[in-house]
């Protein structure tokens, strides 16, 4: 299986709130970063209960409108076109790095200030 399919198999389970078949497919000792670099949530156990509340994390009227992956050696980024009640449309990109076919780092690549005017 392509590492894309691997990532677009986790995006489709967040889409169906199925967080368990997401976080299978990284690494125990996983790494997460958020938006804005400093964030950071380590370990597979850490990252699903996080899942558990993401509701809470996303801007209000939260949409991906747009899905796109590109792989390298060992690591996909996708690059997501977005929206919510306050923000008519923009793009941000996420980073995943692969051991095998697992992923050991997901790392977010986004606008903060535009993310913190969202909400």
């Amino acid at each position: 299986m392509r590492l894309a399919d691997i990532v677009q198999r986790g995006w489709d389970a967040v889409g169906s709130g199925n967080y368990d078949a997401l976080v299978a497919d990284y690494v125990k000792d996983m790494t997460f970063i958020m938006p804005g670099q400093t964030d950071t949530l380590k370990g597979r156990e850490a990252f699903r209960t996080a899942l558990d509340h993401l509701g809470e994390i996303l801007p209000p009227g939260f949409e991906i409108t747009g899905l796109r992956q590109l792989e390298g050696e060992g690591e996909v980024v996708s690059i997501l076109e977005w929206k919510s009640q306050k923000i008519a449309g923009s793009q941000l990109s996420v980073l995943f790095k692969f051991q095998g076919d697992k992923i050991y780092e997901e790392r977010w690549f986004i606008d903060t200030e535009q993310w913190k005017k969202a909400f």
